[in-house]
C-alpha cells in the first residue's frame, strides 16, 4: 500500500486523516498542498478517481469565479495553478483516491 495524503497544515480533516493511518500503523506520505501542490499527473489521476466536482472546495471565496470557467480542462488547469481551491484531504492509494475524511473507503484499502 502506498498512501499519500495531500492536505493543508491547518485543515482539521487532514489531521484526522493522518491520525486514522497513524493509529492503524499504516505508513503514509504527507504532502503539504499549499507548499508543494500536486503534479499534473497526480491531479489528473485524482480527478479520474473521484470526479472534478468532488475536488473543488466550494467554501473557498474564489469558488464563484471558478464555477464560471468554461470546460473541464480550464477548471483542472485552475486547480493545478491554485491548489488552495482543492478540498482536503486528498488521500491516494495508487489509482484509488478520496477527497475529504472518508474512513469507510480507506477501510477497504487495507
Amino acid at each position: 500500500m502506498n498512501i499519500q495524503i495531500f492536505g493543508k497544515s491547518k485543515c482539521f480533516d487532514t489531521k484526522k486523516a493522518e491520525r486514522y493511518f497513524k493509529e492503524r500503523r499504516i505508513k503514509y506520505q504527507y504532502i503539504d498542498l499549499l507548499k508543494y501542490g500536486m503534479s499534473r499527473g497526480e491531479l489528473n489521476a485524482v480527478k479520474n478517481a473521484v470526479g472534478l466536482e468532488q475536488l473543488v472546495n466550494t467554501e473557498d471565496p474564489d469558488y464563484p469565479l471558478f464555477q464560471y470557467l468554461a470546460g473541464n480542462e480550464a477548471k483542472l488547469e485552475k486547480l493545478f495553478e491554485e491548489p488552495w481551491l482543492i478540498r482536503t484531504p486528498v488521500v491516494r492509494n495508487g489509482k484509488q483516491a478520496t477527497v475529504g475524511y472518508c474512513p469507510e473507503s480507506w477501510k477497504d484499502w487495507t
